[in-house]
């Protein structure tokens, strides 16, 4: 970083600067939120540290632990916070997690019965300080230090897995499969990439063609996984059998997307199943079950994407709802107990004790009308503020009302 560049984001992000928000929170449906919860696909586990340059020579996975770059201070953590701004144009951040990207899905019609999820991504460009859409990419995750992406091109699932250089836009290399790639995620060191396998798009949706006929069954085209060392380039594909009743009475039926992530010390994977028995499963790299691990994985939420603190000592849990009628739980990773924390979607970790979460409030126009009335916030274990960070999404599941995705970063 330059002077000059030093120099703009030191303005930027004073000027971005805003006090704790006031306690309050409005009432909202709890039917709803638990209708939307167990539509919920498993999301990626956001990646933590530093990572190794790869093999073509460019130092594109970085910690960022060399940024020292001046900030904001709000509650003691570097905050660069736009409360105006739905979908932000700005840097969005609060202690060690930056927004590094945002999409918009889309539905396109593709038959009678087929519909599609489409998402369009818009990445954070350190020279403009905004964020650029992002068009060519369908799938998208953003390596620690917010230095490289990991892409997937339109047309899902892809033949080739690009390693985006988040300062030229440029992909420096293209890693080809033989297992077609729907979802990737890395891992909390950031060596590794996880890359879930399809036959199919994973965000196709089918309808029956007589809607009296009910629901149709079609079932996830999920095949296994690649892990592959980002460094190298070198992979190993697992496989991983979907569907049907298993020797021990679990359903293995899963929803169409269906991704894996890296567990919180990258020796192995996981994946959601929407079983009320059990809700996750942990396999080795070559696609064998194996039992939970025994620290605060076992806690993990498949829909909930903060996953672990920084420290390993909390874990962020689902919706509560019972203090405040917005705020969820976070997990003690020792001894499972829960502790109520605002916030009605926890998103990332912030620190040890803060959060960055989806939630509603009162004393702003239109604020706490429905869930999907939301913004983004940043919370802390233990006291009742909220620092606004964003602002509202619109006020309906109707995309041109303002939906939008957040996808964060370590930076």
């Amino acid at each position: 970083m330059n002077v000059d560049d030093l120099l703009r984001d030191t303005l930027r992000e004073q000027a971005a600067e805003q006090p704790p928000a006031g306690p309050g929170f409005a009432d909202w449906v709890l039917a709803v939120r638990r209708r939307r919860r167990t539509r919920r696909l498993v999301t990626v586990v956001a990646a933590a540290v530093a990572v190794a340059a790869v093999a073509v020579g460019v130092p594109l996975l970085d910690s960022g632990k060399s940024d020292v770059r001046p900030s904001g201070v709000v509650g003691g953590d570097r905050t660069s916070a736009h409360p105006n701004q739905s979908p932000p144009r700005e840097l969005i951040a609060a202690g060690s997690r930056a927004l590094a990207a945002y999409y918009i899905p889309t539905t396109v019609k593709k038959s009678a019965t087929e519909k599609v999820t489409e998402r369009t991504y818009w990445l954070f460009d350190r020279k403009s300080g905004t964020y650029v859409k992002a068009a060519k990419w369908s799938f998208v995750a953003v390596a620690p230090g917010m230095k490289t992406a990991a892409v997937l091109e339109r047309t899902l699932p892809a033949s080739r897995i690009g390693l985006l250089d988040l300062a030229t836009g440029e992909v420096k290399r293209w890693m080809p499969v033989s297992h077609k790639v729907g979802g990737l995620s890395f891992s909390a060191d950031g060596r590794k990439l996880v890359a879930t396998t399809y036959t199919y798009n994973p965000d196709a949706n089918f309808q029956p063609a007589d809607p009296n006929v009910g629901e149709p069954e079609k079932p996830s085209s999920r095949t296994g996984f690649y892990v592959f060392d980002v460094a190298s380039g070198k992979s190993t594909w697992g496989g991983v059998a979907v569907g049907g009743q298993r020797a021990d009475g679990l359903n293995t039926l899963i929803n169409n997307r269906q991704d894996f992530a890296f567990t919180s010390d990258d020796r192995y994977v996981w994946a959601g199943v929407p079983s009320e028995e059990v809700n996750k499963l942990f396999y080795d790299f070559t696609g064998a079950e194996v039992p939970a691990p025994q620290n605060g994985d076992k806690y993990l939420v498949s829909y909930i994407d903060a996953g672990l603190s920084p420290d390993g000592k909390h874990v962020a849990g689902d919706f509560a709802g019972e203090a405040w009628t917005t705020s969820s739980y976070v997990i003690d990773s020792a001894t499972g107990e829960k502790t109520e924390i605002h916030g009605q979607e926890l998103l990332a970790w912030a620190d040890d004790k803060s959060l960055i979460a989806w939630d509603i409030g009162k004393g702003d126009s239109g604020a706490g009308k429905s869930e999907f009335h939301a913004r983004l916030v940043l919370v802390t274990i233990g006291s009742d503020k909220e620092v606004p960070l964003s602002g509202f999404l619109g006020g309906s599941t109707d995309v041109s009302a303002g939906r939008w995705k957040p996808v964060f970063a370590q930076r």
